[in-house]
């Protein structure tokens, strides 16, 4: 099966980075869902929260304050402005996971 190759950055750190089935994110025109062999997207990022399913593992959502999303050949690129990540559980414990 088709993935999207993921990876997420803010301005002063790495967030994520991996294959995902689905990447779900709020744009200024609205709300976006991408699957593998999505068109084209240019986007601007709207504050709020992006929801990743990655292939391997648990869900992941990652809240930011706004930044670009950009979607080629099922390649997924967000820039933030800032960006925290959670799994399914606390920021806490992705904190103490090593995961910003």
């Amino acid at each position: 099966m088709a993935e999207l190759e993921v990876e997420i950055v803010a301005a002063d750190h790495f967030v994520w980075s991996g294959a995902a089935s689905l990447v779900k994110a709020k744009t200024s025109d609205g709300e976006i869902g991408i699957l593998p062999g999505h068109a084209p997207v240019l986007a601007i990022l709207a504050a709020g929260e992006l929801e990743i399913v990655p292939v391997d593992g648990e869900r992941l959502h990652v809240t930011v304050d706004g930044g670009f999303f950009s979607v080629d050949s099922n390649r997924v690129v967000i820039v933030a402005d800032n960006a925290k990540l959670t799994t399914g559980g606390s920021s806490a414990e992705a904190s103490s996971a090593g995961i910003r």
